[in-house]
């Protein structure tokens, strides 16, 4: 590829694989945090990506970086039903029985995002991995409690 830069999509963000000049090296920027862009008029000289694939680099580049962790939840719902709520990236429910089902994987996003996508899928479950997931989903369950305890109608 002989393009000065190229946008990249994980799914959720959006990412700039480009050339920096000062560093002299390819970088990787989140779109989402680049502000106040600006033309320099400056000219580039065509560069060959180091893996050959945007997209590839941007892996690797992010694998470097991103601590994972590894997640267990059971669900008191069918496997079909929490699979109909999630992202496939996340992984896929394995049914313990016809109500019930089991989520395992591996996520490098924040533990708070994923305690609030569990949440978001309006079906009772219990987070069985890591304890940090639990501390997050019991400190958000209170925090819901509390909001709703001054709702106007509350009961």
């Amino acid at each position: 590829m002989t393009e000065p830069y190229r946008l990249v999509s994980t799914g959720r963000r959006w990412y700039l694989v480009a050339y920096d000049l000062d560093r002299e090296d390819w970088r990787t920027f989140r779109v989402d945090r680049v502000g106040e862009p600006f033309a320099t008029g400056a000219r580039f000289t065509p560069r060959e990506l180091p893996t050959g694939s945007a997209a590839e680099y941007l892996r690797q580049s992010i694998g470097r970086r991103q601590e994972t962790y590894e997640f267990a939840v059971a669900f008191d719902a069918s496997a079909e039903a929490v699979a109909a709520g999630l992202p496939a990236w996340l992984g896929v429910p394995e049914g313990t029985d016809p109500e019930r089902c089991r989520l395992t994987g591996t996520s490098s996003e924040p533990v708070e995002w994923l305690a609030v996508r569990l949440a978001m899928l309006g079906h009772e479950f219990t987070v069985e991995k890591p304890a940090e997931l639990v501390s997050r989903v019991r400190e958000l369950g209170g925090r819901l409690c509390r909001a709703g305890a001054g709702a106007a109608g509350a009961a």
